[in-house]
Protein backbone atom coordinates (compact mmCIF):
# COMPACT_ATOMS: atom_id res chain seq x y z
CA UNK A 1 0.00 0.00 0.00
CA UNK A 2 1.67 2.98 -1.33
CA UNK A 3 2.34 6.09 1.61
CA UNK A 4 -0.37 8.71 2.47
CA UNK A 5 -0.11 11.75 0.29
CA UNK A 6 1.18 14.81 2.34
CA UNK A 7 -1.75 17.35 2.76
CA UNK A 8 -0.14 20.13 1.01
CA UNK A 9 -0.26 18.33 -2.56
CA UNK A 10 -4.07 18.39 -2.60
CA UNK A 11 -4.05 22.05 -1.62
CA UNK A 12 -4.62 24.62 -5.27
CA UNK A 13 -1.72 26.96 -6.03
CA UNK A 14 -2.28 30.52 -5.32
CA UNK A 15 -2.79 33.21 -7.60
CA UNK A 16 -2.72 36.95 -7.08
CA UNK A 17 -6.61 37.48 -8.83
CA UNK A 18 -8.93 38.31 -6.44
CA UNK A 19 -12.64 39.00 -6.60
CA UNK A 20 -16.07 39.68 -4.21
CA UNK A 21 -17.13 35.69 -3.36
CA UNK A 22 -19.82 34.11 -1.80
CA UNK A 23 -17.74 31.19 -0.27
CA UNK A 24 -15.28 31.93 2.45
CA UNK A 25 -13.68 30.44 5.10
CA UNK A 26 -11.60 32.59 6.61
CA UNK A 27 -11.10 35.33 4.03
CA UNK A 28 -12.35 35.81 0.10
CA UNK A 29 -10.80 33.06 -1.72
CA UNK A 30 -10.29 34.26 -5.48
CA UNK A 31 -11.98 31.97 -7.54
CA UNK A 32 -9.36 31.46 -10.17
CA UNK A 33 -7.79 29.04 -7.82
CA UNK A 34 -9.57 26.46 -9.07
CA UNK A 35 -7.18 24.03 -11.99
CA UNK A 36 -8.54 20.29 -11.99
CA UNK A 37 -7.52 17.91 -9.27
CA UNK A 38 -4.22 15.98 -9.95
CA UNK A 39 -4.17 13.14 -7.72
CA UNK A 40 -6.69 10.25 -8.27
CA UNK A 41 -8.94 9.82 -5.03
CA UNK A 42 -7.80 6.33 -4.61
CA UNK A 43 -4.41 7.67 -3.37
CA UNK A 44 -5.59 10.33 -1.28
CA UNK A 45 -9.13 9.26 0.45
CA UNK A 46 -7.30 8.93 3.72
CA UNK A 47 -6.60 12.75 3.66
CA UNK A 48 -10.05 13.83 2.01
CA UNK A 49 -11.66 11.86 5.37
CA UNK A 50 -10.09 13.62 7.44
CA UNK A 51 -6.81 11.73 8.49
CA UNK A 52 -5.07 15.34 9.14
CA UNK A 53 -8.18 16.93 9.80
CA UNK A 54 -8.29 18.74 6.43
CA UNK A 55 -5.10 20.64 6.68
CA UNK A 56 -4.55 22.63 3.69
CA UNK A 57 -7.57 21.70 2.20
CA UNK A 58 -10.32 23.86 2.63
CA UNK A 59 -8.46 27.45 2.24
CA UNK A 60 -8.73 27.44 -0.11
CA UNK A 61 -10.56 24.51 -1.30
CA UNK A 62 -9.02 21.55 -2.50
CA UNK A 63 -10.87 20.17 -6.14
CA UNK A 64 -10.78 16.46 -4.69
CA UNK A 65 -12.42 17.80 -1.68
CA UNK A 66 -15.06 19.80 -3.14
CA UNK A 67 -15.84 16.76 -4.95
CA UNK A 68 -16.38 14.54 -2.29
CA UNK A 69 -18.66 17.36 -0.55
CA UNK A 70 -20.35 17.21 -3.57
CA UNK A 71 -20.57 13.35 -3.82
CA UNK A 72 -21.74 12.85 -0.06
CA UNK A 73 -24.47 15.85 -0.71
CA UNK A 74 -26.46 14.50 -3.57
CA UNK A 75 -26.47 10.65 -1.87
CA UNK A 76 -28.35 12.73 1.44
CA UNK A 77 -30.39 14.69 -1.17
CA UNK A 78 -32.08 11.29 -2.10
CA UNK A 79 -33.20 11.15 1.65
CA UNK A 80 -35.34 14.27 0.80
CA UNK A 81 -36.11 13.35 -2.32
CA UNK A 82 -37.58 9.47 -1.52
CA UNK A 83 -39.18 10.73 1.71
CA UNK A 84 -43.36 10.51 0.80
CA UNK A 85 -45.10 12.97 2.83
CA UNK A 86 -48.59 12.68 1.24
CA UNK A 87 -51.08 11.67 4.27
CA UNK A 88 -53.23 9.85 1.31
CA UNK A 89 -50.58 7.29 -0.24
CA UNK A 90 -49.93 3.92 1.38
CA UNK A 91 -46.13 5.15 1.93
CA UNK A 92 -47.01 7.90 4.27
CA UNK A 93 -43.70 8.46 6.58
CA UNK A 94 -42.00 6.14 4.24
CA UNK A 95 -39.30 5.61 1.37
CA UNK A 96 -41.33 6.30 -2.14
CA UNK A 97 -39.39 3.75 -3.69
CA UNK A 98 -37.85 0.53 -3.16
CA UNK A 99 -34.06 0.09 -2.16
CA UNK A 100 -32.56 -1.24 -5.73
CA UNK A 101 -34.26 1.97 -6.93
CA UNK A 102 -33.66 5.14 -4.85
CA UNK A 103 -30.88 6.28 -6.01
CA UNK A 104 -31.38 5.70 -9.56
CA UNK A 105 -35.22 7.78 -9.04
CA UNK A 106 -33.48 10.63 -7.08
CA UNK A 107 -31.30 11.47 -9.98
CA UNK A 108 -27.86 10.12 -8.65
CA UNK A 109 -25.39 10.86 -11.09
CA UNK A 110 -23.78 7.38 -10.16
CA UNK A 111 -26.51 5.56 -9.00
CA UNK A 112 -24.52 2.27 -9.35
CA UNK A 113 -21.55 3.18 -7.14
CA UNK A 114 -23.56 2.16 -4.18
CA UNK A 115 -26.25 -0.41 -2.84
CA UNK A 116 -28.13 0.76 -0.22
CA UNK A 117 -28.84 -1.71 1.75
CA UNK A 118 -31.04 -0.92 4.51
CA UNK A 119 -33.55 1.70 5.18
CA UNK A 120 -33.43 3.33 8.46
CA UNK A 121 -36.38 4.69 10.71
CA UNK A 122 -36.60 6.96 13.75
CA UNK A 123 -39.26 7.27 16.28
CA UNK A 124 -39.76 10.85 18.28
CA UNK A 125 -40.04 10.48 21.96
CA UNK A 126 -42.75 12.71 21.68
CA UNK A 127 -46.41 12.01 22.83
CA UNK A 128 -48.46 15.15 21.88
CA UNK A 129 -52.00 13.73 20.79
CA UNK A 130 -53.75 14.28 17.87
CA UNK A 131 -51.66 16.17 15.38
CA UNK A 132 -53.68 16.26 11.97
CA UNK A 133 -52.91 13.28 9.82
CA UNK A 134 -49.57 12.63 11.77
CA UNK A 135 -49.08 9.54 14.02
CA UNK A 136 -46.44 8.79 16.49
CA UNK A 137 -44.86 6.61 14.91
CA UNK A 138 -41.44 5.17 13.22
CA UNK A 139 -40.74 7.50 10.07
CA UNK A 140 -37.89 6.90 7.63
CA UNK A 141 -35.19 9.11 7.76
CA UNK A 142 -32.34 7.57 5.84
CA UNK A 143 -30.59 5.12 4.92
CA UNK A 144 -27.20 2.62 4.58
CA UNK A 145 -25.48 1.66 1.33
CA UNK A 146 -22.05 0.10 0.64
CA UNK A 147 -19.75 0.82 -2.65
CA UNK A 148 -20.38 -1.36 -5.35
CA UNK A 149 -17.11 -3.65 -6.40
CA UNK A 150 -16.83 -1.59 -9.92
CA UNK A 151 -16.25 1.32 -7.49
CA UNK A 152 -14.38 0.41 -5.39
CA UNK A 153 -11.20 0.30 -7.55
CA UNK A 154 -12.00 4.67 -8.05
CA UNK A 155 -12.38 5.20 -4.30
CA UNK A 156 -9.45 3.54 -3.02
CA UNK A 157 -11.26 1.47 -0.68
CA UNK A 158 -15.48 -0.12 0.35
CA UNK A 159 -16.62 3.10 1.58
CA UNK A 160 -20.05 2.50 4.15
CA UNK A 161 -22.38 4.96 3.84
CA UNK A 162 -24.86 6.48 6.13
CA UNK A 163 -27.35 9.19 5.62
CA UNK A 164 -30.11 11.36 7.37
CA UNK A 165 -32.21 13.82 6.13
CA UNK A 166 -33.28 17.17 8.45
CA UNK A 167 -36.43 17.76 10.76
CA UNK A 168 -39.52 17.47 7.87
CA UNK A 169 -42.10 16.38 10.42
CA UNK A 170 -44.14 18.15 13.38
CA UNK A 171 -42.64 15.34 16.17
CA UNK A 172 -39.40 16.24 15.09
CA UNK A 173 -39.74 19.87 15.27
CA UNK A 174 -40.74 18.86 18.95
CA UNK A 175 -37.78 16.71 19.52
CA UNK A 176 -35.33 19.86 18.48
CA UNK A 177 -36.81 21.62 21.04
CA UNK A 178 -35.58 19.75 23.66
CA UNK A 179 -32.14 21.22 24.10
CA UNK A 180 -31.75 20.23 27.59
CA UNK A 181 -28.09 18.44 27.94
CA UNK A 182 -28.12 15.36 29.25
CA UNK A 183 -25.06 12.48 29.29
CA UNK A 184 -25.28 10.35 25.96
CA UNK A 185 -24.52 6.83 27.91
CA UNK A 186 -24.11 5.02 25.21
CA UNK A 187 -21.50 2.65 26.24
CA UNK A 188 -22.81 0.48 29.08
CA UNK A 189 -19.44 -0.28 30.28
CA UNK A 190 -18.12 3.26 30.79
CA UNK A 191 -21.25 5.27 31.22
CA UNK A 192 -19.08 8.53 30.68
CA UNK A 193 -21.42 11.07 32.40
CA UNK A 194 -18.83 13.99 31.56
CA UNK A 195 -20.35 13.19 27.74
CA UNK A 196 -23.33 14.91 27.25
CA UNK A 197 -25.38 15.68 24.40
CA UNK A 198 -29.10 17.23 23.35
CA UNK A 199 -31.45 15.42 24.97
CA UNK A 200 -34.40 15.89 21.52
CA UNK A 201 -31.53 14.41 19.60
CA UNK A 202 -30.35 11.18 21.95
CA UNK A 203 -34.32 10.59 22.14
CA UNK A 204 -34.29 9.98 18.21
CA UNK A 205 -31.56 8.44 18.33
CA UNK A 206 -32.33 5.54 21.01
CA UNK A 207 -35.95 5.52 20.63
CA UNK A 208 -38.06 2.73 19.44
CA UNK A 209 -41.33 1.17 19.54
CA UNK A 210 -40.97 -1.13 22.46
CA UNK A 211 -44.84 -0.90 23.28
CA UNK A 212 -45.53 -2.81 20.53
CA UNK A 213 -44.79 -6.27 19.82
CA UNK A 214 -43.88 -6.13 16.35
CA UNK A 215 -42.22 -2.54 16.18
CA UNK A 216 -39.22 -1.17 14.97
CA UNK A 217 -36.33 -1.28 16.53
CA UNK A 218 -34.34 2.46 17.83
CA UNK A 219 -32.63 4.38 14.85
CA UNK A 220 -29.48 3.42 16.55
CA UNK A 221 -30.01 -0.46 16.99
CA UNK A 222 -30.79 -0.69 13.13
CA UNK A 223 -27.79 1.64 12.55
CA UNK A 224 -25.78 -0.44 14.86
CA UNK A 225 -26.57 -3.97 13.63
CA UNK A 226 -26.17 -2.80 9.83
CA UNK A 227 -22.67 -1.34 9.81
CA UNK A 228 -21.43 -4.52 11.99
CA UNK A 229 -22.81 -7.06 9.35
CA UNK A 230 -21.38 -5.18 6.52
CA UNK A 231 -17.68 -4.60 8.55
CA UNK A 232 -18.66 -8.66 8.98
CA UNK A 233 -19.13 -9.02 5.20
CA UNK A 234 -15.89 -7.09 3.95
CA UNK A 235 -13.96 -7.83 6.55
CA UNK A 236 -9.98 -7.96 5.15
CA UNK A 237 -11.10 -5.36 2.77
CA UNK A 238 -9.67 -1.01 2.90
CA UNK A 239 -12.87 0.48 4.23
CA UNK A 240 -14.06 3.51 5.72
CA UNK A 241 -17.42 4.66 6.96
CA UNK A 242 -18.88 8.10 6.00
CA UNK A 243 -22.29 9.68 8.06
CA UNK A 244 -23.44 12.63 5.90
CA UNK A 245 -26.49 14.85 7.75
CA UNK A 246 -28.52 17.48 7.25
CA UNK A 247 -29.48 19.90 9.84
CA UNK A 248 -31.26 17.30 12.42
CA UNK A 249 -29.65 14.80 10.81
CA UNK A 250 -26.59 16.39 10.90
CA UNK A 251 -27.09 15.54 14.53
CA UNK A 252 -27.66 11.45 14.13
CA UNK A 253 -24.30 11.72 12.05
CA UNK A 254 -22.75 12.77 15.00
CA UNK A 255 -24.11 10.25 17.48
CA UNK A 256 -23.75 7.71 15.49
CA UNK A 257 -19.65 8.39 14.56
CA UNK A 258 -19.54 8.56 18.09
CA UNK A 259 -21.15 5.60 19.15
CA UNK A 260 -19.46 2.96 16.71
CA UNK A 261 -15.84 4.31 17.94
CA UNK A 262 -16.64 4.19 21.31
CA UNK A 263 -17.76 0.67 21.31
CA UNK A 264 -14.49 0.30 19.27
CA UNK A 265 -16.74 -0.94 16.20
CA UNK A 266 -14.32 0.57 13.84
CA UNK A 267 -11.25 -1.34 15.29
CA UNK A 268 -9.64 -4.29 13.74
CA UNK A 269 -7.49 -6.59 15.02
CA UNK A 270 -3.74 -6.31 13.78
CA UNK A 271 -5.13 -3.81 11.26
CA UNK A 272 -5.30 -0.11 11.49
CA UNK A 273 -9.13 1.64 12.63
CA UNK A 274 -11.98 1.98 10.12
CA UNK A 275 -11.78 6.05 9.64
CA UNK A 276 -15.13 7.12 10.84
CA UNK A 277 -15.78 10.57 9.34
CA UNK A 278 -19.20 12.73 9.16
CA UNK A 279 -20.08 14.93 6.80
CA UNK A 280 -22.30 18.07 8.43
CA UNK A 281 -24.72 19.91 6.23
CA UNK A 282 -25.98 23.36 8.41
CA UNK A 283 -25.80 21.11 11.02
CA UNK A 284 -27.04 22.57 15.05
CA UNK A 285 -24.41 21.43 17.95
CA UNK A 286 -25.10 18.22 19.08
CA UNK A 287 -22.67 17.63 22.79
CA UNK A 288 -20.79 19.67 25.50
CA UNK A 289 -16.86 19.90 25.82
CA UNK A 290 -16.77 16.35 27.20
CA UNK A 291 -19.01 15.56 23.73
CA UNK A 292 -16.27 17.34 21.70
CA UNK A 293 -12.88 15.75 23.68
CA UNK A 294 -13.96 12.22 23.49
CA UNK A 295 -14.96 12.75 20.10
CA UNK A 296 -11.37 14.03 19.31
CA UNK A 297 -9.39 10.88 21.44
CA UNK A 298 -11.66 8.56 19.32
CA UNK A 299 -10.51 10.17 16.10
CA UNK A 300 -13.75 10.78 14.95
CA UNK A 301 -14.02 13.38 12.00
CA UNK A 302 -16.36 15.87 11.51
CA UNK A 303 -16.40 18.49 8.43
CA UNK A 304 -18.91 21.14 9.24
CA UNK A 305 -20.01 22.93 5.97
CA UNK A 306 -22.33 25.68 7.15
CA UNK A 307 -23.64 29.28 5.92
CA UNK A 308 -22.72 32.00 8.63
CA UNK A 309 -26.15 33.50 7.67
CA UNK A 310 -27.90 30.04 8.71
CA UNK A 311 -29.07 30.42 12.67
CA UNK A 312 -29.30 26.59 13.02
CA UNK A 313 -25.72 26.41 13.13
CA UNK A 314 -25.78 28.37 15.96
CA UNK A 315 -28.37 26.14 17.71
CA UNK A 316 -28.74 25.38 20.71
CA UNK A 317 -26.23 27.19 22.83
CA UNK A 318 -26.98 30.28 20.90
CA UNK A 319 -25.31 32.62 23.51
CA UNK A 320 -23.49 29.62 26.07
CA UNK A 321 -21.17 28.00 23.45
CA UNK A 322 -17.19 27.32 22.59
CA UNK A 323 -17.07 31.24 22.63
CA UNK A 324 -18.04 31.57 26.33
CA UNK A 325 -16.43 28.79 28.01
CA UNK A 326 -13.51 30.26 28.98
CA UNK A 327 -11.44 33.75 29.91
CA UNK A 328 -8.92 34.44 27.78
CA UNK A 329 -8.75 31.58 26.05
CA UNK A 330 -6.88 30.34 29.30
CA UNK A 331 -8.94 29.53 32.39
CA UNK A 332 -12.39 27.69 32.10
CA UNK A 333 -15.26 28.90 33.74
CA UNK A 334 -17.69 27.26 35.88
CA UNK A 335 -20.05 26.38 33.48
CA UNK A 336 -18.05 25.17 30.95
CA UNK A 337 -19.46 21.65 30.98
CA UNK A 338 -22.81 22.95 30.45
CA UNK A 339 -21.88 25.06 26.91
CA UNK A 340 -22.42 23.37 23.73
CA UNK A 341 -19.77 22.79 21.52
CA UNK A 342 -19.29 22.27 18.12
CA UNK A 343 -17.12 19.05 16.84
CA UNK A 344 -14.85 19.00 13.96
CA UNK A 345 -12.88 21.44 11.55
CA UNK A 346 -15.24 23.94 9.41
CA UNK A 347 -15.84 25.34 5.87
CA UNK A 348 -17.83 28.45 5.92
CA UNK A 349 -20.12 29.52 3.30
CA UNK A 350 -21.67 32.71 2.78
CA UNK A 351 -25.28 33.40 1.51
CA UNK A 352 -27.82 35.47 1.86
CA UNK A 353 -31.34 36.07 -0.41
CA UNK A 354 -33.56 38.98 0.77
CA UNK A 355 -36.03 37.34 -1.71
CA UNK A 356 -35.93 33.70 -0.13
CA UNK A 357 -34.49 33.90 3.54
CA UNK A 358 -35.23 30.04 4.29
CA UNK A 359 -32.61 29.05 1.51
CA UNK A 360 -30.11 30.15 4.13
CA UNK A 361 -30.58 26.77 5.46
CA UNK A 362 -31.52 24.69 2.12
CA UNK A 363 -29.53 21.75 1.85
CA UNK A 364 -29.19 21.96 -2.15
CA UNK A 365 -27.96 25.85 -1.48
CA UNK A 366 -25.02 24.47 0.58
CA UNK A 367 -24.45 22.10 -2.62
CA UNK A 368 -25.14 25.02 -5.04
CA UNK A 369 -22.71 26.73 -2.91
CA UNK A 370 -19.63 24.52 -2.58
CA UNK A 371 -19.15 23.97 -6.37
CA UNK A 372 -20.05 27.74 -7.49
CA UNK A 373 -18.13 30.12 -4.78
CA UNK A 374 -18.71 33.13 -7.47
CA UNK A 375 -22.06 34.80 -6.20
CA UNK A 376 -23.59 35.39 -9.37
CA UNK A 377 -27.54 35.14 -10.56
CA UNK A 378 -26.56 31.16 -11.45
CA UNK A 379 -25.10 30.38 -8.36
CA UNK A 380 -28.17 29.45 -6.16
CA UNK A 381 -31.06 30.77 -8.00
CA UNK A 382 -32.54 33.82 -10.11
CA UNK A 383 -33.01 35.70 -7.25
CA UNK A 384 -29.71 35.95 -6.08
CA UNK A 385 -28.60 39.60 -6.12
CA UNK A 386 -29.80 40.36 -2.98
CA UNK A 387 -27.09 38.58 -1.38
CA UNK A 388 -24.58 39.23 -3.75
CA UNK A 389 -25.14 43.11 -3.21
CA UNK A 390 -25.58 43.14 0.32
CA UNK A 391 -22.17 41.55 0.59
CA UNK A 392 -20.33 43.42 -1.82
CA UNK A 393 -22.00 46.88 -0.36
CA UNK A 394 -20.72 45.84 3.26
CA UNK A 395 -17.19 45.15 1.47
CA UNK A 396 -17.26 48.87 0.66
CA UNK A 397 -18.79 50.66 3.38
CA UNK A 398 -18.04 49.03 6.80
CA UNK A 399 -14.90 46.89 8.25
CA UNK A 400 -14.00 44.21 9.19
CA UNK A 401 -15.86 44.12 12.49
CA UNK A 402 -18.83 46.22 11.39
CA UNK A 403 -18.84 43.37 8.47
CA UNK A 404 -19.30 41.27 11.14
CA UNK A 405 -21.81 42.59 13.00
CA UNK A 406 -24.08 42.90 9.87
CA UNK A 407 -23.83 39.17 9.06
CA UNK A 408 -25.26 38.58 12.88
CA UNK A 409 -28.33 40.75 12.73
CA UNK A 410 -28.71 38.93 9.36
CA UNK A 411 -28.31 35.82 11.29
CA UNK A 412 -30.68 36.73 14.05
CA UNK A 413 -33.36 37.88 11.31
CA UNK A 414 -33.13 34.74 9.90
CA UNK A 415 -33.69 32.62 13.08
CA UNK A 416 -36.85 34.82 14.05
CA UNK A 417 -38.26 33.80 9.87
CA UNK A 418 -37.27 30.33 10.90
CA UNK A 419 -39.01 30.60 13.89
CA UNK A 420 -41.82 32.04 13.26
CA UNK A 421 -42.14 29.60 10.17
CA UNK A 422 -41.79 26.35 13.13
CA UNK A 423 -44.75 28.32 15.07
CA UNK A 424 -46.89 29.22 12.10
CA UNK A 425 -46.64 25.08 10.76
CA UNK A 426 -47.32 23.67 14.63
CA UNK A 427 -50.49 26.35 15.16
CA UNK A 428 -51.61 25.02 11.78
CA UNK A 429 -51.42 21.43 13.43
CA UNK A 430 -52.84 22.24 16.88
CA UNK A 431 -49.60 21.03 18.66
CA UNK A 432 -49.97 24.29 21.28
Amino acid sequence: MSPPIPSSLLALPSSSSSSSSSFSTSQVIPPSRAPAATLPLSRVWREIQGSNNWENLIDPLSPILQQEITRYGNLLSASYKGFDLNPNSKRYLNCKYGKKNLLKESGIHDPDGYQVTKYIYATPDINLNPIKNEPNRARWIGYVAVSSDESVKRLGRRDIVVTFRGTVTNHEWLANLKSSLTPARLDPHNPRPDVKVESGFLGLYTSGESESKFGLESCREQLLSEISRLMNKHKGEEMSITLAGHSMGSSLAHLLAYDIAELGMNQRSGEKAVPVTVFSFAGPRVGNLGFKKRCEELGVKVLRITNVNDPITKLPGFLFNENFRSLGGVYELPWSCSCYTHVGVELTLDFFDVQNISCVHDLETYINLVNRPRCSKSAVNEDNFGGEFLNRTSEMMFGKGRRRALHLTNAATNAAYLLCSISNHMLYYNIF
